[in-house]
């Protein structure tokens, strides 16, 4: 079991600093209000919600480019490799 020190931050939890503009973190602040959540709180879903988006748009990706293979996988790995992601 983690350890919870007085900030409320486990042992199993990263602090990190990010630089947002101005009107940027006050929209952050609304919608963490208006969900009743903290402002970590909305950034981690949202990490988790665009981290899981990508994993299923690349999902989709490769299923399709393998269905435009044929049945001997024709250039599959040729388009995979001309499509992967760069980052």
């Amino acid at each position: 079991m983690a350890t919870i020190s007085s900030t409320g931050y486990t042992r199993l939890m990263a602090k990190v600093m990010v630089s947002l503009p101005d009107d940027l973190l006050g929209s952050l602040d609304a919608e963490a209000a208006r969900r009743h959540t903290t402002r970590s709180g909305l950034l981690r879903d949202y990490a988790h919600e665009g981290l899981r988006h990508r994993g299923h748009e690349r999902a989709r990706r490769v299923q399709q480019l393998m269905s435009e293979a044929g049945h001997h996988g024709g250039n599959g790995v040729n388009d995979l490799k001309r499509h992967r992601p760069t980052a």
